[in-house]
């Protein structure tokens, strides 16, 4: 296929991707913004780089296994999205774990955020965000009722209610939060971890001054991931016979997240391999423009830390593989230097 490059603010370049030697689909390569860090992982490797109070980089690095490659059957479409964002979970645990510890302060007598307290914290967290994306806006349709009474005869009009309350819950949340400095820093952290998976994905050069030409906004970020949740949620939701009794309902938005979860990761997944289609490119667009919610312009000493990661977890792939990391019709080095 010959080169063909995109506007780097609309994604990857279809004829110069990285590959293994001995795969055919292009390496493919996620990531997460931590506390003054980015955590950058591949199918087999993950590194967080961090960078503490005193400006030095730290980094930790390990190997992955999950477990859609232990089992033919977790590779199913839905049942590998539900175990997908299970590893998810874990990795983004671990990875603000260490941040957390490596971005506090020096003092003589710190002392580091357990594990246990950190996942502790995540899981109140996940409560906490279940209970207010997804039964706040049930009980607030609920209430409703008395001033539009149509809600108790409508099914379709309840649930569509309930799905445009979670929505504006979602993006009233996460409009107030980034007026927090933390949050926004980590905002601007996720806008340096998407500019240089989308400089990898061109095949440029990974040094900052080429990164940071590119754009902030990623098609697969998990914000529009999270986009598509709120979306196949009012869909799901609406197909729950109004009949039944109130505490059915409660239930099933608990019950039915790990399916909602599973099949908005496949919708995800096709969208991303088929966003050179310009239906699909269209639809992508409102999770792009969510995005400018959770991701800022970041600075170069941010874009700096994420490449860090990136280059480790590339130097990790290249080991494990045994074979070059190559770009069709350009090999390239985890360092970013170009040979043609």
């Amino acid at each position: 296929m010959p080169f063909r490059r995109r506007n780097p603010l609309r994604g990857r370049s279809l004829g110069n991707w990285f590959m293994p030697k001995r795969e055919k689909e292009p390496l493919r390569i996620g990531g997460q913004a931590v506390i003054e860090g980015v955590m950058i992982r591949s199918p087999h490797s993950m590194a967080i780089a961090v960078r503490k109070p005193n400006g030095e980089i730290v980094v930790k690095k390990e190997g992955l296994k999950f477990f859609s490659e232990k089992n033919f059957f977790f590779k199913f479409p839905v049942v590998r999205g539900i175990l997908a964002l299970i590893s998810a979970l874990s990795l983004g645990i671990r990875a603000l774990h260490f941040s957390a510890n490596q971005a506090l302060p020096e003092e003589e007598n710190k002392k580091e955020i357990s594990s246990w307290a950190m996942s502790l914290t995540f899981g109140l967290a996940l409560l906490f965000g279940i209970f207010l994306f997804f039964l706040v806006p049930l009980f607030l349709t609920r209430g409703l009722k008395w001033a539009f009474p149509i809600l108790s005869t409508s099914g379709l009009l309840f649930n569509l209610m309930d799905g445009l309350l979670r929505l504006m819950i979602f993006l009233a949340y996460i409009k107030t939060i980034s007026f927090f400095k933390e949050i926004e820093r980590v905002f601007q952290y996720h806008g340096a971890e998407h500019k240089s998976i989308f400089a990898f994905e061109a095949g440029e050069a990974l040094k900052v001054d080429r990164v940071k030409t590119f754009g902030y906004l990623h098609p697969r970020c998990g914000t529009n991931f999270l986009l598509i949740v709120m979306v196949v949620s009012l869909l799901i939701f609406a197909l729950i016979p109004h009949h039944l009794p109130f505490g059915y309902k409660v239930a099933s938005r608990v019950v039915f997240i790990p399916f909602i979860a599973g099949l908005s990761y496949e919708i995800i997944r096709f969208a991303d391999r088929k966003q050179d289609k310009r239906g699909i490119w269209f639809l992508l667009q409102p999770g792009l423009w969510l995005q400018r919610l959770t991701a800022r312009e970041p600075t170069e000493p941010q874009i700096e830390v994420a490449l860090v990661a990136l280059e480790e977890v590339l130097e990790m792939e290249k080991q494990s593989s045994q074979e070059p990391l190559f770009i069709r019709g350009v090999n390239q080095d985890p360092m970013g230097n170009l040979e043609q």
